[in-house]
C-alpha cells in the first residue's frame, strides 16, 4: 500500500469537479513513474471511519500527480489529508498462488 495527499479538486475557471481530485503520491516525481499508478484504487477514510473509494484515472502535468475519480465526492476538508493507493502487489500473489494450484494439479 502506498500514501499520497489530495492536493485539490479537479477544477476549470469556473467549475469544480466535485468528484475528481488532484493526488501527489509519496516519493513519485516524474510523469513516467505516476503512469504506473493508473487503474489503481485509492481510498480516503474519514475521521468519523468512513471510507470513499475512487479509482486513479490518469496524470496530472509533468511533475508526478495522478487525477483520481471517486465514487461519491470527498468533502472540503479531505484536501491536504492522506488517501491509500492500493497497488498489484497483493493481486499478484494471489494469482501466483492459484497458478501454483494449477500447476499441481
Amino acid at each position: 500500500m502506498t500514501k499520497g495527499k489530495v492536493v485539490q479538486f479537479r477544477r476549470g475557471r469556473h467549475t469544480i469537479q466535485e468528484k475528481h481530485f488532484l493526488i501527489q503520491i509519496d516519493g513519485v516525481i516524474k510523469k513516467n513513474d505516476a503512469e504506473k499508478f493508473i487503474g489503481k484504487e485509492v481510498t480516503w477514510k474519514s475521521p468519523s471511519g468512513k471510507i470513499i473509494a475512487g479509482k486513479i484515472s490518469g496524470t496530472h502535468g509533468i511533475k508526478g500527480i495522478v487525477r483520481a475519480i471517486f465514487e461519491r465526492g470527498l468533502p472540503g476538508q479531505a484536501v491536504t489529508t492522506e488517501v491509500n493507493i492500493l497497488t498489484s502487489e497483493i493481486k499478484n500473489d494471489k494469482s501466483s498462488s492459484q497458478d501454483t494450484k494449477r500447476e499441481i494439479k
